[in-house]
């Protein structure tokens, strides 16, 4: 029986120190053990808002019968392969309406020249003298930025499809001693002249001043021609200070809150509330990991959300809690009012966070950008909640008790 109390009270400072150790990981960031294995917090992604970058809304011209909904999903196709290829992290781009795109992408370092090349047309186009195209961006297999080393040349190496190679050979047997214009969205790029008919299926377009032009230059003919002309509607850039700003305040706040809420639990339900705030940090924990895992992107409303389910999470430790005293107020034994409390309780508790899943749910199908980021954020939280509060928390209770050091009933708030 003794040993099964030390094993107890030693599982239960073991779950401290552990909820401990990760909560204040990035205190330690010099510490190189904490940096290998604890490194989830600061390897969250953030959102615009707190990381800086750039907002655009782009619309697609034309008369309605030609944006159709199949031209509108190639087009933003297209413009996804652009911002992979430019190596901007957890963009968001999405549908409003039948010819608009919302673009947000956060982090990077010249947004207007980004946004520049994103809604670039980059319509490739070989012409014959007589002005007839013979071979299009969509005869293209790959394009590669390079330079020459003897000449110091910076040219685009263009690869094309296995029946564009065959186009491209009979086209230039065909054109020997004449010029073949490249033009991408109907400017010329240069004239040359073919000496002789060219079955290697490849090409190349010189001139660049910088390997820099070059790249974004292969970057459009790679992800390919947009299928319809865009218009820029509304373009906001947010600063990394600003965003930074956004960020620390949202810090100071929540943690003003977490600290309140802590304090009351502390003070009003004494050793449930100690337990609960541990079952809290456990929460933060395995939010942390499921939004590390998923990949997500931490905004503005997502932080509001975090702290919403936070207070829901408090708020079923307090229904449960109410209920436990109640038990213990008949007369039973602390084990018997546990079970007893959280059996109680879990009916009105499971009801009220189903309900704020179901808004959750409406809110992350129906809504669009930070609507989306706060619905899922809140809908993880509600979740892990159910799990840290309840289970987690009676868990930790059966702990405490079992340990025989907490048999005044005035360490319950009774």
């Amino acid at each position: 029986m003794q040993k099964n109390k030390i094993l107890q009270i030693a599982g239960l400072f073991a779950v401290i120190i552990l909820a401990l150790l990760i909560s204040f990981a990035p205190l330690f960031k010099s510490n190189e053990f904490l940096n290998k294995y604890l490194p989830l917090i600061k390897n969250i992604n953030l959102g615009l808002d707190l990381r800086g970058g750039v907002h655009v809304v782009i619309e697609a011209k034309g008369p309605p019968e030609e944006i159709t909904p199949e031209k509108m999903k190639q087009l933003r196709a297209v413009i996804e392969r652009r911002v992979d290829q430019f190596g901007v992290s957890e963009p968001v781009i999405q549908q409003q309406g039948s010819r608009r795109l919302i673009v947000e992408l956060a982090g990077i370092k010249n947004p207007e020249e980004a946004v520049r090349n994103i809604v670039k047309v980059a319509n490739l186009e070989f012409k014959t003298e007589d002005g007839k195209t013979v071979i299009t961006g969509a005869d293209l297999k790959d394009a590669r930025e390079t330079k020459d080393p003897a000449s110091n040349q910076v040219k685009v190496d263009l690869t094309f499809t296995p029946m564009g190679a065959r186009k491209f050979a009979e086209v230039t047997a065909a054109n020997v001693n004449k010029t073949i214009g490249i033009y991408l969205d109907e400017r010329l790029l240069q004239n040359p002249v073919v000496k002789e008919a060219i079955p290697s299926g490849r090409a190349e377009i010189s001139g660049y001043e910088t390997l820099e032009e070059a790249h974004n230059i292969a970057i459009l003919l790679r992800s390919g021609a947009l299928p319809v002309k865009v218009g820029i509607e509304e373009m906001r850039t947010v600063g990394p200070s600003l965003g930074a700003d956004s960020l620390n305040k949202s810090q100071q706040a929540g943690l003003m809150g977490i600290i309140a809420i802590l304090f009351f639990m502390l003070m009003y339900y004494r050793l449930p509330g100690t337990v609960a705030v541990f079952a809290l940090i456990i929460y933060a924990i395995i939010v942390t990991l499921v939004f590390w895992g998923l990949k997500a992107t931490m905004t503005l409303p997502g932080i509001a959300a975090f702290l919403l389910s936070l207070g829901m999470a408090v708020d079923t430790n307090i229904i449960i809690f109410e209920r436990f005293k109640e038990e213990l107020r008949t007369g039973k034994s602390l084990r018997a009012a546990i079970d007893a409390g959280f059996k109680r309780g879990f009916a009105a508790v499971f009801d009220a966070q189903v309900t704020t899943l179901i808004a959750a749910v409406v809110l992350y199908f129906f809504g669009t950008g930070s609507i989306r980021g706060f619905a899922l954020t809140l809908g993880i939280g509600i979740l892990v909640s159910l799990f840290t509060a309840v289970t987690m928390t009676r868990w930790l209770l059966h702990l405490v008790v079992g340990s025989g050091l907490f048999k005044n009933l005035k360490y319950y708030g009774t």
